[in-house]
């Protein structure tokens, strides 16, 4: 009784991806993948176990989850310059709009429409 049934897990997987989406998921599972190879290297440096490939490869890990972040950040800015060309175009539609005769006016709310 004590032991986790299938149907357990199945249940339990149902919630997480309820909760939080079957977009987030593998973005979070690649995330933690990397997280635990870095604090794996981390520990075996500090036991001393490792030598200097592992060493190497933690730096190469951090150097790549700070480009990804920077990559991140770099997105952002990408999607604001994007809102600003997209509000830049309405305006000029809008001055473009008002500078037309009525009758031509009303045929371009017909066209967008």
């Amino acid at each position: 009784m004590g032991a986790l049934q299938p149907w357990h897990l199945i249940i339990l997987v149902l919630v997480v991806v309820l909760l939080f989406g079957a977009k987030r998921l593998p973005d979070a599972a690649r995330s933690i993948g990397k997280s635990m190879k870095i604090f794996k290297a981390e520990t075996k440096d500090m036991r001393g176990e490792s030598g200097e490939s592992d060493t190497s490869a933690t730096d190469a890990e951090t150097r790549q989850l700070t480009a990804s972040s920077s990559a991140s950040s770099s997105t952002a800015a990408q999607a604001d310059d994007k809102d600003q060309q997209l509000a830049d175009l309405q305006r000029q539609l809008n001055e473009l709009k008002s500078q037309q005769p009525n009758g031509t006016a009303d045929q371009a709310q017909k066209n967008v429409s």
